[in-house]
C-alpha cells in the first residue's frame, strides 16, 4: 500500500508517522511518499519519518520530494494537510479583522474566508493532477478550512473525505474522564467543520446508553474550562459544543482576548523553529514532546482509521468500530433543513466505497439555525473560491454569522484583499 502526504514537510507531520508506526498492522503501508516545495524542511522531516519507523520496526519505506506528480503516482490514498501562505499569512489571518472588531481566526470569520479563497484553488489543482495520475485514489482532506475544501472536492467529482481531529480529542478526553476505554465510546457528534455538538457520549455504539448526562453532572467544570465555556453553557445547553463554538458563544469577550495578547500564529512559528531544530538531531527517533503543543493530537490516529476502511474491507481498527467515524462528507438529506451538496461533519459508516452518515434525529432551532446560517456563508465563500470577485468576497463575508454588518464586510474585504494580493490573482 502506497500513501502520499502532500505537505510532508509540516511539523505536524512526525505525529502521523507515530500513528502510522504504531498501528501498522490496522494500516500496512509499504511506501510512504512525503510532497512539499519547501525542500530544507522536507529534508528534515523526512529523515526523521525514517528513524521513527526504524526505531519501532516499521518496514515501509519513506521518501521525499517536491515532485507531485511524480509523489501521487499509484498511490492509493493522499492525505492533504497543506498551508497556502504558511504561518505568515496565517499572522494576518489572525490579526487585521480585530482592526474591524472582528474574530482574527485561521479558519472561522474573515480569517477563514481568506484562507479558503487561498487554499481552494490550489487543493483543486492537486486533485486534478491526482486524479490525471492514479484517479482511483482517494483524498482525505486535512486541510483547513475542511468543510469548504472538501465541499469544493465533492462538488469537482473526486474521491474525497474531510477529517478533522476535533471529534476524536473530544472522545479521547471523555474517555479518560469516564475511566473508559476511548473504543468504549461513540459520539452523537452533528454540525459543521469547526461548528459541531455533541449531543449524546454513548457506550458501545450508535444506540448504547448515553453517558452525557453523567458525564456534565461528574465533570462539566473540567470540560467547561478546557473550552474556555461557563460550566453554565453547557448545563443549559444539555451539550458540549466544540471549542471554536466559543467564537459565536463569547465572540466580543474573544476579540478583546485576541487584541492584547501574541497571535497563535506568532506562537506557533517559534514553536516550528525550535521543533525544526529539535528534528535535525540525528539521534531523535520519536516525536517530540513538544508536538503535543502545536497542534493536531490525535490526527494521526483519526487518519489511520480512516485510511484503513478506505482502503481495505473495513474489518478491525486501533479504534474499534473503525466503519463508524466522524468525517466530513456530503449531507444527501442527512440534515433536511441543508441541500444536499452541503458537506457536514457528523458520524458515517465507512468502507471502500466511501462514508454515509448515520441518520441524526431532528435538530433543536438553536443547532439548526447557525447550521443554516453557516453553510450559506459556506455557499458563498466557495463561489467566491472559484470564481474569485471582491463583490463575492463581501457577499460572503456579509453573510457570515459573526461579521453580518454592512460597514464591517466592506471594511475587511479591502483588508482581506490587500494581504492576500500575492495568491488571488484576480485581485
Amino acid at each position: 500500500m502506497k500513501l502520499a502526504v502532500v505537505g510532508g514537510g509540516s511539523t505536524y507531520t512526525p505525529e502521523l508517522i507515530d500513528g502510522f508506526a504504531r498501528l501498522r498492522e490496522t494500516l500496512p503501508i509499504g511506501e510512504l511518499v512525503l510532497i512539499d516545495p519547501a525542500a530544507e524542511r522536507l529534508g528534515l522531516v523526512g529523515a526523521l519519518a525514517r528513524r521513527i519507523f526504524a526505531r519501532q520496526g516499521h518496514p515501509a519505506t519513506v521518501t521525499t520530494t517536491g515532485d507531485l506528480d511524480a509523489g501521487v503516482e499509484g498511490a492509493d490514498a493522499v492525505l492533504l494537510q497543506l498551508r497556502v501562505g504558511g504561518q505568515t499569512a496565517r499572522l494576518g489571518d489572525e490579526t487585521w479583522p480585530l482592526e474591524c472588531g472582528c474574530i482574527g481566526q485561521e479558519t472561522t470569520g474573515a480569517g477563514g474566508l481568506a484562507k479558503a479563497l487561498r487554499t481552494v484553488p490550489v487543493v483543486l489543482d492537486i486533485a486534478e493532477r491526482v486524479r490525471r495520475t492514479n484517479p482511483a485514489a482517494w483524498i482525505i482532506d486535512f486541510t483547513n478550512p475542511v468543510g469548504i475544501v472538501t465541499r469544493a472536492l465533492l462538488r469537482a467529482g473526486h474521491k474525497a473525505v474531510g477529517l478533522c481531529n476535533v471529534a476524536i480529542g473530544l472522545q479521547r478526553k471523555f474517555a479518560a474522564l469516564l475511566g473508559l476505554a476511548p473504543g468504549e465510546l461513540h459520539l452523537d457528534h452533528v454540525g459543521l467543520n469547526h461548528l459541531t455538538w455533541e449531543l449524546g457520549v454513548r457506550r458501545g455504539g450508535p444506540v448504547g446508553e448515553d453517558l452525557l448526562p453523567e458525564l456534565l453532572a461528574a465533570h462539566g467544570e473540567t470540560v467547561a474550562a478546557e473550552l474556555r465555556l461557563p460550566h453554565a453553557v453547557l448545563d443549559r445547553l444539555g451539550a458540549v459544543p466544540s471549542y471554536y463554538l466559543r467564537y459565536f458563544y463569547a465572540h466580543d469577550e474573544v476579540v478583546r482576548e485576541l487584541g492584547g495578547k501574541p497571535s497563535r500564529a506568532a506562537e506557533v512559528a517559534a514553536m516550528e523553529r525550535e521543533l525544526l531544530a529539535l528534528y535535525a538531531d540525528p539521534a531523535l527517533d520519536a516525536k517530540p514532546a513538544l508536538l503535543a503543543r502545536r497542534g493536531g493530537a490525535f490526527y494521526s490516529e483519526a487518519a489511520v482509521d480512516l485510511a484503513a476502511v478506505l482502503l481495505g474491507d473495513g474489518a478491525g481498527s486501533a479504534a474499534g468500530a473503525a466503519s463508524v467515524q466522524v468525517v466530513n462528507t456530503l449531507n444527501n438529506g442527512t440534515l433536511p433543513f441543508l441541500p444536499d451538496d452541503a458537506v457536514i461533519e457528523v458520524q458515517a459508516r465507512v468502507d471502500r466505497s466511501g462514508p454515509v452518515p448515520l441518520a441524526v434525529p431532528r435538530l433543536d432551532p438553536l443547532y439548526a439555525g447557525l447550521i443554516g446560517h453557516v453553510t450559506a456563508y459556506e455557499d458563498l465563500a466557495l463561489d467566491a473560491a472559484l470564481r474569485g470577485g471582491r463583490e463575492r468576497v463581501f457577499r460572503a463575508l456579509l453573510a457570515h454569522p459573526l461579521v453580518g454588518q454592512f460597514d464591517r464586510a466592506e471594511g475587511l474585504t479591502d483588508r482581506l484583499l490587500a494581504h492576500n494580493k500575492e495568491y488571488l490573482p484576480w485581485a
